[in-house]
């Protein structure tokens, strides 16, 4: 586990600031025997009928609910509603990690959410935070044809096969670290590298004067995620 399970939602919120208020929806699933909670967020005058883009967002620490609610509120839902992005966030299926056991509930849980919402192109952003971005990459290494872009920050792919490494390289790659974040940062980097030495397009931001938790990609600052995720609809790979 990350330094981050060890901090709770609480001051996390505290570390990145204010946010904005809006509605989220709650919804519940049980899919290979797992019972999975997850955060819905629907652009406003939301219309069942219309196709949006769409994230899939992982939270970090132990994954719960309590998590999830950080990532929804300082991450991605002032600029979902603002740019008219689907946004689901899942806790931990069953209370087990994404990274130890819950991803048994893919790639069935994007074909729900695929039933359940017209998504552009069928595929999704997908993005998290600390094991959250580990759980991005594992799921879009393990499910390519699923997603446009990768983001993590931080993030990185464990259990870094050829075969792993080779599927992410055909999507937009971002990784963001802290510049005082030891423990991620040459790890991270040189998976970048790795990547990059595969052909990937992928974009590596040390964060000045940030540690583990990000507030460079929180509150407005989240707009650098989501300029990237547009640019990934675009068939592009911003910087």
């Amino acid at each position: 586990m990350t330094r981050v399970s060890g901090i709770s939602a609480v001051a996390l919120s505290l570390l990145i600031g204010s946010t904005a208020a809006a509605d989220v929806i709650d919804r519940t699933a049980t899919i290979n025997g797992m019972t999975v909670d997850y955060k819905v967020i629907r652009p406003r005058n939301f219309d069942p009928a219309k196709t949006y883009p769409a994230v899939l967002a992982f939270p970090p620490g132990d994954q719960s609910m309590d998590m999830v609610m950080v990532g929804v509120d300082y991450n991605y839902r002032a600029e979902a509603e603002r740019r008219g992005y689907i946004v689901i966030e899942p806790a931990a299926p069953s209370g087990v990690s994404f990274v130890r056991g819950g991803d048994r509930i893919f790639p069935a849980f994007i074909e729900k959410l695929l039933a359940d919402y017209k998504i552009e192109g069928n595929k999704f952003n997908a993005v998290g935070q600390s094991n959250g971005g580990r759980a991005a990459f594992k799921i879009a290494a393990d499910y390519p044809q699923y997603f446009l872009s990768v983001t993590g920050f931080p993030g990185r792919l464990e259990d870094a096969t050829p075969a792993k490494l080779d599927a992410l390289a055909k999507m937009c790659l971002h990784m963001y670290v802290g510049e005082y974040d030891d423990s991620w940062l040459g790890e991270t980097r040189a998976q970048t590298d790795a990547l990059r030495a595969r052909g990937a397009k992928i974009t590596f931001h040390l964060e000045r004067g940030q540690e583990h938790v990000l507030s460079t990609v929180a509150n407005e600052g989240a707009a650098r995620l989501f300029d990237q995720f547009d640019a990934a609809r675009k068939g592009a790979c911003a910087e």
